[in-house]
């Protein structure tokens, strides 16, 4: 029994924060020092290790990781008349990144035991219209991306990933962000690799993508007050680039003790009321979300707290069921395994640090729950 625990909330930074905290100190005193805070050194080094990192030639730094999909479809073209191919339950950044853009989001189910992309269910979407799909590695765990790609290829598509869940995440030998033609990343700070505010990046192989990519976040500037695009503002600051290069030296063993972590639960928790995560042969997941399945879990969630056990739903609304895309013309029903998700998914606590009594904690509280 853990009876000396009595509260596990659903994410804290402290852990991690307490171990960098001279390195976090010393890469804002340089950022402050310095006097610059856009488009500087700083910026340029985590743009280039980042790359390195993800296993691709380029990476462009941006606001946040709504921005480094649109910025990513942008630059790549996609607008107006274009549909682009997204999972039914997902963030809705991702469905917003291709509205901002003036292209039309069509939705696809996802696969019911891996919350990803359903890639049996793809091509019956395709059309004449159809611009690119973006993949989600929901949860941190990897698409089926050679799938994906063989039918990105067939139907000559592009591929954006939408990474903002999977930093470092494996697929096959591979970093997921070096599959398609770009990726997008957010740092929010509750990523596994997180700022100290909004930041994102995207990665790409294509230095075309890439140079298009920078001009679009600098109000579309290829340099200062020459404007060849109707861009944006959205570019990664100074202060957040040091912070996130001094993390990304710790990233792989924060990514490790996640799956630490989520090894204990997926050994621990056999509640017959309980569904655990699943994921395909031959990857590595990130954990960024341990997302467990109840028929009754808003009930499951309500009993958790009360015994101190913090929890989060995602996503309790299905991007069809938004009152934002009521315009797309869906219906309750259209998307059954989405729906079913969003009803019964429920994430209970995963970050670095967690401690044994807290992991067990969580652990012998799910199993009582009857």
């Amino acid at each position: 029994m853990n009876s000396n625990v009595t509260h596990v909330p659903f994410v804290s930074f402290k852990p991690l924060e307490k171990e960098m905290k001279s390195e976090i100190e010393n890469a804002f005193n340089r950022v402050f020092e310095n006097s610059w805070y856009i488009g500087g050194n700083e910026d340029k080094k985590f743009e280039e290790e980042f790359a390195k990192y993800c296993e691709t030639k380029y990476c462009v730094g941006v606001g946040n990781g709504l921005d480094s999909l649109m910025i990513s479809l942008k630059a790549l073209g996609i607008g107006s008349g274009d549909e682009v191919i997204v999972p039914a339950n997902t963030f809705i950044a991702t469905a917003l990144a291709v509205t901002y853009t003036g292209a039309k989001v069509v939705l696809v189910d996802p696969d019911i035991e891996t919350y990803n992309i359903d890639v049996n269910k793809i091509e019956e979407k395709i059309t004449q219209k159809t611009k690119a799909i973006i993949p989600v590695h929901l949860y941190g765990q990897p698409c089926k991306m050679d799938e994906i790609m063989k039918i990105a290829n067939d139907h000559k598509l592009y591929v954006i990933e939408d990474c903002a869940q999977a930093h470092g995440a494996i697929y096959k030998g591979k970093r997921v962000g070096s599959f398609g033609n770009a990726a997008g990343f957010s740092f929010y700070p509750g990523k596994n690799l997180g700022a100290l505010g909004d930041a994102g990046a995207l990665v790409t192989n294509d230095e075309k993508i890439a140079t298009k990519a920078r001009a679009i976040g600098n109000y579309g500037s290829d340099y200062k007050y020459h404007h060849i695009y109707q861009g944006n503002n959205s570019r990664l600051d100074e202060i957040q680039a040091a912070i996130l290069c001094e993390k990304l030296k710790c990233l792989d063993e924060v990514n490790n003790n996640r799956a630490t972590t989520a090894k204990k639960y997926l050994e621990g928790i056999c509640n017959p009321k309980i569904s655990l995560p699943k994921f395909i042969e031959n990857v590595k997941p990130v954990w960024h979300v341990f997302a467990i399945r109840c028929e009754e879990r808003d009930r499951l969630e309500k009993y958790l707290n009360e015994k101190g056990i913090a929890t989060n739903k995602h996503y309790p609304i299905p991007i069809h069921l938004q009152k934002c895309y009521e315009d797309l013309g869906y219906n309750k029903g259209d998307f059954p395994a989405a729906e079913y998700i969003s009803e019964t998914e429920l994430s209970i606590p995963m970050y670095y640090g967690m401690t044994d009594k807290e992991i067990n904690y969580v652990i012998e509280k799910v199993n009582e729950f009857s």
